[in-house]
């Protein structure tokens, strides 16, 4: 379980092919500290597992259904990647839970500066959509974001100059792909209301 708060923007320092998959090195002295073989680490919102370690950095592996329907196909060495540890009990929730689990890729289509900060527009894939709501919670590449806005095919997001300062949201341009994580609650929601027939009573 994660929050969605980044704790460190990580680099991407090797990429090995191997036969069932990629395997990534991270450079990131944080998050490298103390990790341990096994450690679930949220990489741009997709939960991976720590598989080696060397120093300040370490390595996880991504099967081909992961490269496929997340960003991580796409990752190359030197790309700046978002890390944040599994949530520890006792520990402050800062943004909101997330799992770690892709439901799909959206695109930013459009940016504007806003004030300090920037207006992003993103195309949500449209099964996605639906829980999506305004004032409501989003994961982008592994951020706990308040949707500021609906629009026909997706959502806006604004965000604060620190976030675009810590994390990867401070390089996204028009085109750029991003995980996306909808909201747990609205998940098991729509999913009540769907057995329920949306009458609030089972039939």
């Amino acid at each position: 379980m994660f929050t969605g708060i980044v704790e460190e923007m990580g680099r991407v320092a090797r990429v090995e092919e191997r036969p069932d998959g990629r395997r990534f090195w991270i450079e990131a002295p944080l998050v490298s500290q103390d990790l341990g073989i096994g450690d679930s680490i949220a990489h741009c919102g997709c939960c991976l597992t720590v598989v080696a370690r060397e120093g300040n950095r370490h390595a996880v592996e991504a099967v081909p259904e992961t490269l496929r329907v997340t960003t991580l196909g796409d990752w190359r060495e030197g790309d700046a990647v978002n890390l944040e540890r599994s949530v520890a009990m006792g520990q402050r929730l800062g943004g909101h839970m997330v799992q770690g689990h892709v439901d799909g890729v959206g695109e930013v289509t459009a940016m504007r500066p806003e004030g300090d900060g920037r207006r992003i527009t993103i195309r949500v894939p449209a099964p996605l959509r639906r829980f999506v709501a305004e004032k409501g919670s989003l994961t982008v590449d592994g951020i706990s974001l308040t949707v500021a806005a609906l629009t026909g095919e997706g959502c806006e997001i604004a965000y604060i100059p620190h976030t675009l300062a810590v994390t990867t949201a401070g390089t996204h341009l028009a085109g750029r792909r991003v995980n996306l994580e909808v909201d747990m609650l609205a998940r098991y929601l729509a999913r009540l209301l769907e057995e329920t027939g949306m009458t609030g009573r089972s039939s």
